[in-house]
C-alpha cells in the first residue's frame, strides 16, 4: 500500500499536470477561433477563381486545358496534411491510417503514387513505413499564410502540368466541430468537375482571350485547393487538441478526487492506529 507521502506526491503532480491540460486547452481555444476566421476569409476568394473558371467550361464547349481533362492514370499523387505536435488525440493517426489503407487498395506498388507531406508527424510515420515521398514542408505557423507553402504548391501542380502526376488528391482532416473532424479526401487535379459542381452567378467578358485566362486561372485554383485545406485542417487540429486536452483535464481532476479519498482514509487509518496504540499503551501501565 502507498504511504501517504506517496499519495501526496503523486496528488501534487497530477494537479501541476491539470495546470499545464488547462492552459493548453485554452490556447487551443483561442488559435482555434483565429483559424475558423481565416479559414472563412479565404473562402470566397476561392468560390470566386471557381466561379470564374466554371462560367468559361460552361460558355465555351471548345475549351481544352490539360487540368480539365482526364488522362490514363499512371502515377498518383497524394497530399497529406498533418501536424508538427503530438496530443491531438486521433488528429494524426486517423489521416495515416486513412491514406494508407487507401494507397493499399489503390496500389500494388510503389511506383505508381507518389506523397507529399505537410506536417513532421505524418513526415515521421511515413518515412518509417518507406513510403515514397517526394517533397515535405514542415515548422509550419498556426496561422500559415500562402507564402508559407507557395513554392510547395506551384511545383505540385507543375508536377500534374508535366504528367509526373496524372491525378492528384488531397487528405486533411476538414473541421466539423471542436470535438468532430472528418478525415477527407479531396481530388485536386484534374479538375473535372469544376462545371458541373456550381451555378455561374455572373457573366464576364475575358480579355485577352479564354483560354489565357484559364492558363492563369486554373494553377492559382488548384493552389487555392491546397492552401484552403490546409487551413481547414489547421482548424482542426486545434479543435482536436482542445478536446484532447479538455478530456485530459477531465480525467486529472478525477484522479485527484480519487487520490484524494485514498489519503484521507489513509490519514484517517494511520490516526486510528495512533489512538489505538495510546489507548492499549495507557491500559498496560493501570
Amino acid at each position: 500500500m502507498a504511504s501517504l507521502r506517496d499519495i501526496k506526491t503523486r496528488i501534487n503532480s497530477t494537479k501541476n499536470t491539470r495546470q499545464i491540460t488547462k492552459a493548453m486547452k485554452m490556447v487551443s481555444a483561442a488559435k482555434l477561433n483565429r483559424s475558423q476566421e481565416k479559414a472563412k476569409s479565404f473562402l470566397p476568394y476561392t468560390e470566386k477563381i471557381r466561379e470564374v473558371v466554371a462560367s468559361i467550361a460552361a460558355g465555351n464547349s471548345d475549351v481544352n486545358h490539360p487540368m480539365l481533362q482526364e488522362r490514363p492514370v499512371k502515377k498518383t499523387g497524394y497530399i497529406v496534411i498533418t501536424a508538427d505536435r503530438g496530443l491531438a488525440g486521433g488528429y494524426n493517426a486517423n489521416i495515416i491510417r486513412g491514406v494508407i489503407n487507401k494507397i493499399q487498395e489503390r496500389h500494388s506498388s510503389p511506383d505508381e503514387y507518389g506523397l507529399i507531406v505537410i506536417g513532421r508527424i505524418g513526415r515521421d510515420l511515413l518515412r518509417r513505413r518507406n513510403l515514397p515521398i517526394i517533397q515535405e514542408i514542415t515548422g509550419l505557423g498556426d496561422q500559415p499564410e500562402f507564402n508559407d507553402i507557395k513554392n510547395l504548391t506551384r511545383t505540385t501542380v507543375e508536377m500534374f502540368s508535366d504528367e509526373i502526376f496524372d491525378e492528384l488528391y488531397i487528405w486533411y482532416n476538414h473541421f466539423v466541430s471542436p470535438i468532430t473532424q472528418e478525415v477527407t479526401e479531396q481530388k485536386v487535379l484534374p479538375l473535372t468537375d469544376i462545371s458541373a459542381s456550381n451555378d455561374v452567378k455572373a457573366s464576364y467578358e475575358y480579355e485577352p482571350t479564354e483560354e489565357a485566362i484559364l492558363e492563369q486561372l486554373l494553377p492559382q485554383y488548384a493552389e487555392s485547393l491546397i492552401y484552403g485545406a490546409l487551413l481547414d485542417a489547421k482548424a482542426s487540429e486545434f479543435g482536436a487538441r482542445m478536446t484532447a486536452m479538455s478530456a485530459a483535464t477531465d480525467n486529472a481532476t478525477a484522479l485527484i478526487d480519487s487520490l484524494t479519498l485514498a489519503y484521507n482514509r489513509a490519514r484517517q487509518a494511520a490516526i486510528t492506529q495512533e489512538i489505538t496504540e495510546i489507548v492499549g499503551g495507557a491500559a498496560a501501565l493501570e
